[in-house]
């Protein structure tokens, strides 16, 4: 019986998340708050830990503080065992430049893999929301042979334009193609209308994700991408593989949220993702305590639900409510409450989310908005209820009609 391999995780962190501006103006995507308690970060460190890695590496760049201090703060693992979730900045070990992309983060950071000496590294990004069992991809890697391995999950073939494209050789498990969001592909022999898209999620052997990092490292045309370099490099050599999702089995996944996968890369998408949170039957699923979601415990009172100063009564109603909320009167509908958000009397809060301390004034109003850490409505003000005045205050609105506010902002009747 051959000895278990020896695996290492590697979280692609450094992206700088132009599309989910304003939330990103003061902090790295992955560091962006998520359903009420998480940072975006969490997913994929549980998803990590959950698989039974032990030894974790995050590489960060852009505006890194914040979720620097997140993973310092609360993934402390066992010493005693060997165990670690590191956030590793960048370092300028080859030259003063910073990552060039995520394929030259990685050769940037080779020091770690050489000090470790893993034979299997998995390498993943750190702003999807998923549920993942990537011990079986890695089972799945070393049966296969393959070098390298993509996960690649089903998606609707009306949306192929929008991902990396997988074309698959059934037959002999390998990828024929990588197709980069292609206007006319084609479906999967076993289900015509979907696409095997990209995840974002590799395994790869060792040495083989040396060579072809340092290949790609001293080629003056390449991006230095992971999805639109690396994988090319192992496509044209025969030897990527891919693992479909489908496959995947999470303990205390339901078939409704089994394959649940997001990519929330926009501010439309986001939202999205926090309204897949909050109905009767989610189509992602919080509280799955068997695959759990970690993050940080916060030393704060529950959530409470109040009478106002005059007696009127609120109600919530397919939300999310995260502790140290209190809400006065105040009625709460198919919206995502962060830490400490405090609402007064006669306030109105529909299809929105809310990030930590948000302040809603008496008689305010927020309707499909997106409101950032510590934002204040004054009494009687408003936001997401007219477009026009929205934009004239500066704040974004999206083409769906989403409105956001950043940081701080404090909005005036």
């Amino acid at each position: 019986m051959s000895a278990p391999k020896k695996v290492f995780g590697i979280i692609l962190a450094g992206g700088e998340g132009k599309r989910l501006m304003p939330l990103t103006a003061d902090r790295a995507k992955p560091a962006v708050p998520f359903g009420g308690q998480y940072r975006l970060i969490d997913f994929a460190i549980s998803n990590l830990i959950n698989s039974g890695l032990r030894q974790v590496v995050v590489l960060t760049q852009y505006k890194s503080h914040s979720l620097d201090r997140h993973i310092s703060q609360n993934w402390r693992m066992s010493a005693l065992l060997d165990s670690y979730v590191a956030s590793v900045p960048a370092q300028q070990r080859l030259g003063k430049r910073w990552f060039s992309g995520s394929a030259d983060a990685i050769l940037q950071s080779l020091n770690l893999i050489n000090d470790e000496k893993p034979d299997i590294v998995v390498v993943i990004g750190a702003d999807h929301v998923y549920r993942m069992n990537f011990k079986q991809m890695v089972n799945a890697h070393v049966e296969s042979g393959a070098a390298a391995t993509v996960a690649g999950i089903r998606q609707p073939l009306a949306l192929a334009s929008q991902f990396g494209v997988i074309d698959a050789d059934p037959e002999s498990g390998r990828i024929r193609d990588f197709l980069e969001k292609p206007s006319d592909p084609t479906g999967l022999a076993d289900s015509p209308n979907e696409v095997l898209v990209s995840m974002g999620n590799y395994v790869f052997d060792t040495d083989a994700l040396i060579a072809a990092v340092e290949a790609d490292g001293e080629s003056a045309s390449s991006g230095h991408d992971m999805g639109g370099d690396i994988i090319p490099y192992f496509v044209e050599r025969g030897e990527a593989g891919y693992y479909d999702m489908k496959q995947n089995d999470v303990p205390g996944s339901s078939p409704r949220d089994r394959s649940y996968w997001r990519d929330v890369g926009t501010i439309d998408s986001y939202y999205d993702a926090h309204m897949d949170l909050i109905s009767t039957l989610p189509i992602f699923n919080l509280y799955n305590t068997m695959w759990p979601i970690r993050t940080q415990s916060v030393n704060t009172p529950p959530a409470k639900f109040v009478r106002d100063a005059v007696g009127r009564i609120g109600n919530a109603i397919d939300s999310i409510v995260s502790v140290g909320s209190v809400l006065s009167g105040t009625h709460l509908e198919r919206s995502v409450v962060s830490v400490g958000t405090m609402a007064a009397g006669g306030s109105t809060i529909t299809d929105s989310v809310l990030l930590d301390q948000v302040q809603v004034g008496l008689g305010a109003r927020v309707h499909r908005a997106v409101l950032d850490k510590n934002v204040i409505l004054e009494d009687g003000a408003t936001v997401g209820v007219d477009r026009e005045r929205d934009l004239e205050r500066g704040f974004t609105v999206t083409d769906s009609g989403i409105t956001v506010v950043g940081k701080g902002i404090r909005i005036e009747r």
